[in-house]
């Protein structure tokens, strides 16, 4: 498949730029936390084109969020020249619902209000028809299976399938032909790796354990991470985007060490910080890139904000919970 050229995504790239206008900026989430009331921090979100919601109805702000995230989705892939910049965001919807769908098989359980939308698939033609939703989904699905069957071990079915989720990212970034797209998915393995490895260190597994667990595709090796004190983590990652987090996580990786929350939300920020390139580039794929990234920064954001207010948090905790913004 031959890469498409800049121009291109020229039309996309013009409408994208119109939309980022209406994205929940910092000033607008400061809004949001210092409203008098939730109802005042739901009025803020009707600027950014969310359907006027009510604080009497928790489950219909999911609703509303999850139904933005699928319009936004299907919309994109119908107006980019390629939609393989889109789907690198839908899979790991895909693989969510995979994982939902094989612990429900195997428990008896109905897990249906556990799925989401915005993958490729729709929830239920995966649930009935999943050789229908692509030969590696489809694959990684069957091993999944063949896994609990053989092990009953949830945890093993889930790294199998989400060593085929950032496979088949890799794939399609390669695809596509876009640099950007694949250091973009080379920066989320490392990110992942590097949470992976302290969770492991706090464990206290060995390199073996660790080398299973960790990803391929990253641009530190799995050797070499796998091979790694937990002191010396941060040599692995100086100078690069991860470099914060890293040095966070000699920290964190200390048995009896505080919940991971700081190191999710640093590691976010470096993926932030990566679409910076995405703000000066007037068109391109990665002018969709960022913005679809900013989009699902957003959602988490105002769930953050309204479940903090929800839980009586003050202004300066919703902070210390927020991660970077786009703009």
């Amino acid at each position: 498949m031959s890469r498409k050229k800049d121009t291109d995504y020229l039309s996309i790239s013009a409408r994208i730029r119109v939309l980022e206008t209406r994205l929940l900026t910092r000033e607008r989430l400061e809004r949001m936390i210092d409203a008098p009331d939730d109802a005042q921090a739901l009025k803020v979100l009707e600027e950014c084109g969310y359907a006027a919601l009510s604080v009497s109805d928790p489950a219909g702000l999911e609703r509303a969020l999850s139904a933005s995230r699928e319009a936004l989705f299907g919309e994109l892939s119908a107006a980019v020249p390629d939609s393989g910049v889109v789907d690198i965001f839908r899979v790991k919807y895909d693989y969510h619902n995979a994982k939902v769908l094989l612990k429900a098989e195997a428990t008896g359980q109905d897990a249906r209000n556990l799925l989401v939308f915005g993958g490729r698939y729709a929830p239920e033609q995966l649930a009935e028809r999943p050789d229908t939703c692509g030969a590696q989904l489809y694959a990684a699905m069957e091993q999944g299976r063949q896994i609990l069957k053989e092990t009953g071990d949830p945890q093993q079915a889930d790294l199998q399938l989400d060593r085929a989720y950032f496979a088949e990212m890799g794939q399609l970034a390669k695809q596509l032909g876009s640099a950007y797209m694949q250091g973009y998915v080379r920066l989320m393995t490392d990110a992942a790796n590097l949470r992976c490895f302290v969770r492991c260190m706090r464990l206290e597994k060995g390199p073996d354990f660790l080398a299973q667990a960790l990803l391929d595709g990253g641009s530190v090796s799995v050797f070499a991470l796998s091979q790694c004190r937990a002191q010396d983590v941060g040599a692995l990652f100086s100078g690069g985007l991860l470099a914060s987090a890293a040095n966070l996580a000699v920290e964190l990786a200390k048995p009896g060490a505080c919940a991971l929350t700081e190191l999710e939300r640093v590691c976010d920020d470096a993926l932030m910080a990566y679409q910076e390139r995405a703000r000066r580039t007037p068109i391109g794929e990665e002018v969709v890139a960022g913005y679809l990234f900013a989009r699902e920064s957003e959602l988490t954001a105002i769930r953050t904000v309204m479940a903090g207010r929800m839980a009586g948090l003050d202004g300066d905790a919703l902070r210390r919970r927020l991660r970077a913004t786009y703009l």
